[in-house]
């Protein structure tokens, strides 16, 4: 049997696997200089925003509330200060990241601190950056690109050091329902950074998976021409079965699960759930183009964890049975 980091991958570069791959965004990785003071929780970024989980009910961090170090994107040049880090031990910092990492798993990275559209709304807030995005849209992209440019600063380096299996890039710019900002404005200011930091990755032969959460589907033709291979995590907010007839192997879809569904105070048996798993790979499963992402209770409730038994123990039942 292949391995589960020789079956994701060639899933991700469209083939057909040898089993449902399983994938998990944990696979992604950055150098630990990258995250500042807060490695991957609360304190202070590289910029200087502090990151804070009180109040948070998955115990994920989030910029403070009305803390927020930019008012004025036309003063960004006074504020955003990129790190100089010419002088880091890129050996040692990489032997120390990488020492605990399994072999057997697909290792994923990237070279940026945080994704475009969430720097910005880490800097300013969402009312004042989408705001500046409206009445400043030169100076956003003036900011965005200075980041770029500092990303693939060092993007040689994490290559040479860290010897990614693919690239991950996310920006988290879409709630539930929709994206937070219209095509148009993704067109004109996110896109063309989006393209210019995957395309480095891309120019040197890289696979590449783009996370973005919530209602992204109208972004995937951009996304698709952009050259990433796979998606995460494909909330049910989006028409998993229309995208995936859309795009087939060229965007294998991963994810299709989503937690809530599995929430305590939910009245849910446990067929109902194996028959949840059944469907989601009855639907998007054939001919390849998907990966299955499990999990487990985030929320430390026994009601949750024991659904999600029920979920991951499904998917090994019915793994290896929709390809020859």
């Amino acid at each position: 049997m292949l391995s589960v980091k020789e079956n994701f991958l060639r899933a991700l570069r469209g083939e057909v696997p040898a089993y449902i791959p399983r994938y998990s965004i944990f696979w992604g990785m950055r150098p630990s200089f990258m995250k500042g003071e807060r490695g991957d929780g609360a304190g202070k970024d590289i910029f200087g925003v502090e990151w804070t989980k009180e109040g948070s009910a998955i115990d994920a961090a989030l910029p403070k509330p009305d803390d927020f170090i930019l008012e004025d994107i036309r003063q960004w040049r006074d504020v955003i200060k990129f790190p100089d880090f010419s002088s880091m031990d890129w050996e040692a910092v990489s032997k120390k990241d990488l020492e605990n990492m399994d072999p057997e798993l697909p290792r994923g990275g990237g070279a940026s601190a945080v994704g475009f559209f969430q720097a910005l709304m880490s800097f300013m807030g969402f009312t004042n950056g989408l705001i500046a995005c409206h009445e400043e849209p030169e100076e956003v992209k003036a900011l965005l690109n200075y980041l770029c440019d500092g990303f693939l600063s060092v993007a040689d380096k994490f290559l040479y050091y860290y010897k990614p299996d693919y690239i991950m890039f996310a920006d988290d710019i879409a709630h539930e329902r929709n994206p937070f900002v219209s095509l148009e404005m993704f067109r004109d200011i996110f896109a063309p950074v989006w393209r210019r930091y995957i395309g480095f990755f891309k120019d040197k032969g890289l696979l590449a998976v783009h996370h973005n959460c919530g209602r992204f589907e109208s972004f995937l033709d951009d996304v698709v021409d952009m050259g990433f291979n796979a998606w995460d995590p494909a909330q049910t907010s989006n028409d998993l079965v229309a995208i995936k007839k859309k795009y087939g192997n060229k965007l294998m879809i991963c994810g299709g699960l989503e937690s809530r569904t599995f929430l305590p105070h939910l009245d849910v048996s446990e067929e109902q759930v194996r028959g949840m798993v059944r469907r989601l790979l009855d639907d998007l499963a054939p001919g390849g183009g998907y990966a299955f992402i499990g999990g487990g209770a985030m929320d430390g409730n026994p009601i949750s964890a024991q659904r999600w038994e029920w979920v991951n123990d499904e998917y090994e039942k019915l793994k290896d049975t929709y390809y020859n």
